[in-house]
């Protein structure tokens, strides 16, 4: 030992007590790379990281001394820094940190930057540092105070916190190498060990294929390969994202790393969100706001838990995974069984997208107008109410249900005829449909100008008048569109009746009026009849019949 204050162990010795002399076996050759002599933690002169000291020679005692030292154990010879950080914090977040205690307080007083490295209490004087070095330079190594970015530290980590959070496994199933602290607080301590490096970054364990991670993490499983490896997205130390500590600034950018088209195994996700319209806002993680305003991937897709098949309509496709969806009735459902129930939790409650054709009946809850008991609607979460639809295509029938999706769709799809992945996430058409679906005045009809519609309704039955005696009238000879008459979605219980609402009628209110005597109305007056009152093209109804 030398005669100053402070732990005297030089270098060169602890190499020698760790490794062995000249010709040491294997088994030696292995106990010297977990020695910290061998690691960046060796701050002396000899040590092998960019980090050192400009003559310091002894390894110990940029944290420990055995004399001098402070009360906090072990030895510690450092000055504990100020509790002045900013805590990690998200809507996934069921724990509850505080200002880091314990060991974590002991790592930040060199990783957060405030303090000099060479700063110790048992000297009088600070040690200097190669370079000019003074507090931890930029780098991986430097945490710095604000810790929103990193992985939470300075948490109980215990049964209640696992009762309130299924995605965490329990505390008594870790395994022996992460340990929490004796107040059962998960420490930065609990993953790494700043004395053994033998696996790269101090880790307390090896962490091929995520096994650390999943030691603490119940994330589910995915036969996805590629979202098997928790590095390939997140990153537990400075996180672009901060919250979810994603491996970029967005959920959308951290998705499309691969799902830009340069990986023939992934879908080309990235193209489709730079259509006319997209499914996506590129919002920073956990904005604030409605959940309408803030659409990403994970609002419909949970990659931890994803895989590959077909789904059968209205079932939710494997590709969205485990994630949560709002019911028919309005409540929170943990995980969707349906694709609507996932749509739900935008386009319904919550909505605040205003309907794209002005209504005599407005609402833009799309729970409500699909829902069983609407007075009319479009069989998304159940088969519809009209037992007699002449115009359907084969393959559908009275008592079928389709997707979302069936209408709001990428036009490039597979699923469309294209050879685009499959998918809402953007589209070339406006509303994010999948064919056009024309709702100005005075349009001329065509199989273009109404793809969407005739993709499940025969063109030529619809014009054969078999449904209705007047379609070819209406949307042939005066040019009327499809929209003028029918609301795509449904109309809601409590909006409508059977008799005025039937058959999805709803008037847009840009091209259809009130009669001379403020009449605005459809009557169903029995099996392909009705009458209406109002005014459209300059023609007054009052009423118009119209039967077969």
């Amino acid at each position: 030992m030398t005669g100053q204050r402070g732990c005297g162990v030089r270098s060169g010795w602890l190499r020698a007590v760790a490794g062995g002399v000249a010709g040491m076996t294997a088994a030696a050759a292995s106990a010297q790379q977990q020695s910290v002599v061998d690691s960046p933690h060796n701050l002396s002169a000899a040590g092998p990281g960019t980090i050192r000291a400009a003559g310091e020679d002894q390894v110990c005692i940029f944290c420990h001394a055995p004399h001098n030292a402070t009360p906090v154990r072990p030895l510690w010879n450092r000055v504990m820094p100020v509790e002045a950080y900013s805590i990690y914090t998200s809507r996934a977040l069921d724990a509850l940190p505080g200002q880091p205690t314990g060991t974590s307080k002991m790592c930040l007083s060199c990783h957060d930057g405030t303090i000099a490295i060479g700063s110790v209490v048992s000297r009088d004087a600070p040690i200097l540092m190669r370079g000019g070095v003074t507090t931890m330079p930029d780098g991986h190594g430097l945490i710095g105070t604000d810790l929103r970015d990193d992985h939470p530290i300075s948490f109980r980590y215990d049964g209640s916190l696992v009762a309130r959070d299924v995605k965490l496994r329990s505390p008594t199933s870790l395994p022996q190498e992460l340990k929490l602290d004796p107040n059962s607080e998960l420490q930065c301590t609990t993953c790494h060990d700043a004395h053994n490096n033998a696996r790269g970054s101090f880790l307390v364990m090896r962490n091929a294929a995520s096994e650390m991670c999943l030691s603490c993490h119940n994330m589910g499983t995915t036969t996805i390969t590629a979202h098997t490896d928790c590095s390939a997205c997140h990153q537990p130390h400075s996180a672009p994202s901060g919250p979810y500590l994603l491996k970029r600034a967005t959920v959308t950018q951290t998705c499309n790393h691969c799902h830009d088209g340069t990986l023939p195994t992934a879908a080309d996700i990235a193209s489709e969100l730079r259509k006319f319209v997209s499914h996506d806002t590129g919002s920073a993680v956990d904005p604030a706001g409605a959940p309408a305003e803030h659409s990403t991937c994970t609002d419909c897709h949970d990659a931890h838990t994803m895989s590959r098949g077909a789904g059968v309509s209205p079932a939710v496709h494997p590709n969205f995974g485990r994630v949560a969806g709002v019911g028919l009735s309005g409540s929170a459902v943990t995980a969707a069984t349906s694709e609507f129930e996932v749509c739900f939790k935008c386009h319904a409650d919550s909505s605040t997208i205003q309907p794209d054709v002005p209504r005599k009946i407005v609402q833009n809850n799309t729970r409500l107008e699909f829902s069983t008991s609407a007075v009319s609607f479009h069989p998304v979460a159940g088969p519809g109410r009209n037992p007699e639809v002449p115009s359907l295509k084969p393959g559908w029938t009275t008592a079928s249900t389709m997707y979302c999706s069936s209408c709001h769709q990428s036009d490039t799809a597979r699923a469309t005829g294209g050879g685009g992945p499959n998918g809402t996430h953007g589209s070339s058409i406006r509303t994010l449909l999948a064919a056009r679906y024309e709702t100005f005045d005075r349009t001329s009809e065509s199989a273009a100008a109404y793809a969407l519609c005739y993709a499940c309704h025969d063109r030529a039955s619809i014009l054969d008048d078999a449904s209705f005696p007047s379609h070819q009238k209406h949307i042939v000879d005066e040019r009327t569109p499809c929209s003028a008459c029918h609301d795509a979605h449904g109309i809601a219980s409590f909006q409508g009746n059977p008799v005025n609402n039937s058959n999805l009628i709803n008037f847009a209110t840009n091209i259809v009026f009130p009669n001379s005597a403020g009449r605005l109305e459809f009557r169903d007056t029995g099996r392909f009849r009705g009458e209406c009152f109002l005014s459209c093209h300059g023609r007054e109804h009052s009423p118009e019949r119209y039967e077969k």
